[in-house]
């Protein structure tokens, strides 16, 4: 029986090496590549794929928002996030949102196969050394509001800015960010962002 693979990740030298690579393999058939994560649901339905290999920062929607819509347009698609940034955060909310499998990029290509097979049959696959990392570091402590601040906080605009794009008062966005800052233990803003972002609590 041949896996039918669709694979997404918005930089098209790893998309492309993924493909011929995986593509290589008797019993996998990659039957679509997208280079975000807003057409993968529609392309899931239309190839009837088996698999979604999705990575997880990817312009317009992340990877992790594709895996839920994924599992909402095809529940009996599974779902193998990728990364090349092997964050606690993100694991636990990829499998939240319905992912079977989570691994780095730089896995051998034999591993990766073996990963889409894995979580084919239904089974779950994680990268061993985060999933001890995601044990260790426990969930996020921001709100979604003081995550959705500090991401915003992250282009380097003014609180006057942020309140603006955030449809928030200025005091209730220095608020969140005071409140985001004390939880992460940055002593300035960026310092929060780098670190919310270290433990892949932001997007």
């Amino acid at each position: 029986m041949t896996i039918r693979l669709v694979i997404a990740d918005d930089q098209a030298l790893v998309r492309g090496a993924l493909a011929a690579l995986l593509g290589l393999e008797a019993d996998i058939e990659v039957v679509a590549e997208l280079g975000d994560g807003a057409g993968v649901a529609a392309a899931v339905v239309e190839h009837s794929a088996d698999v979604a290999m999705l990575d997880v920062e990817m312009p317009g929607l992340d990877g992790i928002s594709a895996a839920a819509a994924v599992r909402r347009a095809a529940p009996s698609c599974r779902v193998l996030m990728v990364t090349t940034f092997g964050r606690p955060g993100y694991l636990r909310r990829a499998m939240q949102a319905g992912a079977s499998g989570f691994v780095v990029k730089d896995t051998p290509a034999r591993q990766l196969a073996e990963a889409v097979r894995r979580v084919h049959s239904g089974l779950r696959v994680v990268d061993p050394t985060l999933a001890e990392e995601s044990l260790m570091s426990g969930d996020s402590p921001l709100t979604d509001r003081e995550a959705e601040v500090l991401k915003a906080a992250s282009d380097g605009g003014t609180v006057a800015d942020i309140a603006k794009a955030a449809m928030l008062s200025e005091g209730t966005v220095r608020n969140y960010l005071s409140a985001a800052m004390a939880k992460t233990g940055g002593r300035t803003r960026a310092e929060s962002v780098r670190l919310a972002h270290e433990h892949g609590w932001l997007l």
